[in-house]
């Protein structure tokens, strides 16, 4: 960002210097080549920026969080049955206070708010992961899926007890042979009109329902989705509420439960299959906000279409995949400032002193390695910020518009995606950082990259979600999108809406809008500065729409060359994947942009600005093959990119412990004593 304290481009600043001599600078010398002056950061103010409007619900889970803090430590003695009693109990305990019950109707003892529900989940992310999962699991998933799915005598029969703790449950949907594919699930509901019930069955081993947070000890209830059959005729896959266990944990008659054992990690949430054998319930358990049976066995439904009326069922409960996101890119910060305040302690090596050993974080590969990464994890902290606003307008109803909606799921799906992936390489690079001390389990690492290794998955593997974002870009979130299988899809581009993509992503006009913006004429990116916000907005929209064309006219090659539909989405499902990143890290650098645009100038205003400069370059950067293959980045130019990604490190390296400070993970979440407390007593 271009601004009165920061040049265009410093570039030049300082030389790259081989080999392992540190790459930093005093600010006197930087501010003699450039006029460049560092600013001070505001570390509270700061605090109260990234909490934005829900800073006291924040601040009540971090003393919440600090208070169950040896829940943390004691996980690496306790046995797996302890570890998932204890948790259990901190949940509850938690509930008690308020703070899991937010997005729930007041009526039912909740809050009210879903964007405070939103803030107090992504928090609970800077403590025991397990804790985070089991709050998911029992007032998101399951507690969700009713509130969201159901009618009043649901909410009237539940709710309370479910808010409270008194009443667990279980989300019952993934089966060990289909996860990402609902539509085909194998559990099927008949509905008996003799008795007025339907009756649950698992018609086949891989029918069973698996890896369910809660089932195998804590559940009562389960929302089990199940193809719905009535009088022979298919409905497909709606949800019901389900009897697991009474009120003394003995499993019921017909059901089925089995521990899944231990996982990779997460060994607090006690994950369970779970098998029907004829298990009868009452019609009313069919939560019915969409459809519903009557005594008579009729199917009613407002949707008529199916493929539809499922779409609509599942965009309904995407909170969760919200929350997922935003808890992946809360953990991510974890990892961060542990990494950058030991880097800021540990020495290794007399690089510039015979007397004294440098700091870590003087040197420029360290600094490449972590500031990076905190500044892309500030661009996602701000569009999860934006997208959680959004859902709260979906969900509480100031937003009904449909195409809204289909935009808002898809943003959900491919921030999700890109914040657990950054959480994943983020844990990594900093479990790196610190080396030795990084690898023993004392100092958090281990149970970070653990908990959070199965982020990507869960909610949506990461892959799939990126295909949702894609097929929302080529049908332009056209409402007949809701009716498409995979196949519908691409006989949809490919036949009426190829053009209109082609046509609105054309290349010529959005070079016409670049230049309007930017100096330069043809060569916009040539001459534009590096730090121009319009020119790192530029590239990431050039590429977007250049690849969404691209799949759109790949797509119309195939089916124009005879082939199979689901063989040619097959063949350019690389380019489907790569059209849906392009479209998230172009709403993630926005959100970026549009923030520290709206600050007031100041030295606070010029640290988020390097911070956004960093992330927009180093996103260019990342792609830079792609970027002169379409002919939008010199070879000089390149260089110029990476020079400059290296100036802005070395600018931030002074604030880089006032930038972590600022995410206010509470001290006693960090449990790292070989890393915060050095050099050892």
């Amino acid at each position: 960002m271009a601004t009165d304290t920061v040049p265009p481009s410093s570039a030049e600043d300082v030389p790259s210097v081989p080999g392992g001599t540190p790459q930093t600078d005093t600010d006197a010398q930087v501010e003699s080549r450039s006029g460049y002056r560092r600013p001070e950061v505001d570390v509270p103010a700061l605090t109260r920026l990234l909490d934005g409007r829900y800073a006291e619900v924040r601040n009540l889970v971090r003393t919440n969080l600090a208070e169950y803090s040896s829940i943390l430590e004691d996980a690496e003695t306790m046995s797996v049955g302890d570890f998932r009693e204890r948790v259990k109990d901190v949940v509850l305990e938690m509930a008690a206070t308020g703070q899991t019950g937010m997005g729930f109707p007041e009526e039912y003892g909740g809050g009210g708010d879903i964007g405070a529900s939103i803030a107090a989940f992504e928090t609970l992310a800077y403590g025991d992961l397990s804790v985070l999962v089991k709050v998911g699991v029992q007032f998101g998933l399951f507690g969700g899926a009713i509130l969201q799915l159901g009618s009043k005598h649901h909410h009237d029969a539940y709710l309370e007890d479910l808010v409270t703790g008194k009443l667990m449950g279980c989300f019952a949907m993934t089966e060990s042979g289909h996860g990402s594919n609902v539509q085909a699930l194998g559990t099927v509901a008949t509905y008996d009109v003799a008795t007025q019930e339907f009756v649950v069955t698992t018609t086949h081993e891989a029918a069973r329902k698996d890896y369910i947070g809660n089932a195998a000890e804590h559940a009562r209830l389960g929302v089990v989705f199940a193809q719905l059959e009535v009088a022979g005729d298919s409905h497909g896959v709606h949800a019901f509420v389900v009897p697991l266990r009474d009120e003394d944990g003995h499993v019921l008659d017909g059901v089925r439960i089995e521990d899944d054992g231990r996982k990779m990690g997460l060994n607090g949430v006690d994950n369970g299959r779970i098998w029907f054998d004829q298990v009868r319930i009452p019609r009313e358990n069919l939560l019915n906000r969409f459809a519903d049976v009557t005594p008579a066995g009729v199917y009613e439904s407002a949707i008529e279409n199916p493929n539809r009326r499922f779409f609509t069922m599942l965009g309904t409960l995407i909170q969760g995949r919200v929350c997922v996101g935003g808890a992946g890119i809360n953990a991510a910060k974890v990892a961060l400032t542990l990494a950058v305040k030991y880097a800021n302690k540990r020495r290794q090596f007399e690089a510039t002193s015979e007397d004294t050993e440098e700091l870590l974080l003087d040197y420029g590969m360290h600094q490449r390695r972590l500031l990076p990464l905190l500044a892309r994890t500030y661009a996602l902290h701000f569009a999860q910020e934006e997208l959680a606003a959004q859902l709260h307008d979906v969900l509480s109803g100031v937003e009904q518009d449909e195409h809204t909606q289909r935009e808002l799921e898809a943003r959900a799906a491919g921030t999700k995606a890109l914040g657990t992936w950054h959480a994943t390489r983020t844990i990594q690079e900093c479990r790196e950082a610190c080396g030795g001390a990084g690898y023993l389990s004392v100092n958090r690492f281990a149970a970070l990259k653990a908990d959070t290794d199965v982020f990507t998955t869960f909610e949506g593997d990461n892959t799939v979600l990126l295909q949702l974002v894609a097929k929302g870009l080529l049908t332009d979130y056209a409402s007949e999108f809701s009716d498409m299988d995979q196949l519908g899809m691409v006989r949809f581009v490919t036949g009426l809406a190829v053009e209109t993509v082609i046509e609105r992503t054309a290349v010529n006009k959005l070079l016409e809008r670049i230049r309007d913006v930017l100096p330069g004429g043809d060569e916009w990116d040539q001459d534009a500065g590096l730090l121009d916000p319009d020119y790192q907005l530029a590239m990431l929209r050039f590429r977007e729409e250049h690849i969404v064309a691209g799949v759109a006219r790949r797509l119309k090659r195939g089916i124009d060359r005879g082939m199979n539909p689901g063989e040619v989405f097959s063949r350019v499902q690389d380019h489907v994947i790569a059209a849906g990143r392009a479209h998230v890290e172009r709403l993630v650098l926005e959100a970026f942009v549009a923030k520290t645009a709206a600050l007031p100038d100041g030295d606070q205003k010029v640290a988020l600005n390097l911070l956004c400069d960093l992330h927009a370059l180093s996103v260019i950067e990342a792609d830079r093959a792609w970027f002169m293959e379409h002919g939008r980045l010199s070879v000089a130019r390149s260089k110029a990119i990476s020079r400059e990604i290296g100036s802005l490190c070395r600018k931030l390296r002074p604030i880089a412990e006032d930038l972590v400070d600022a995410f206010a993970v509470p001290r006693e979440m960090l449990r790292a004593p070989d890393l915060l407390e050095w050099p050892p007593a």
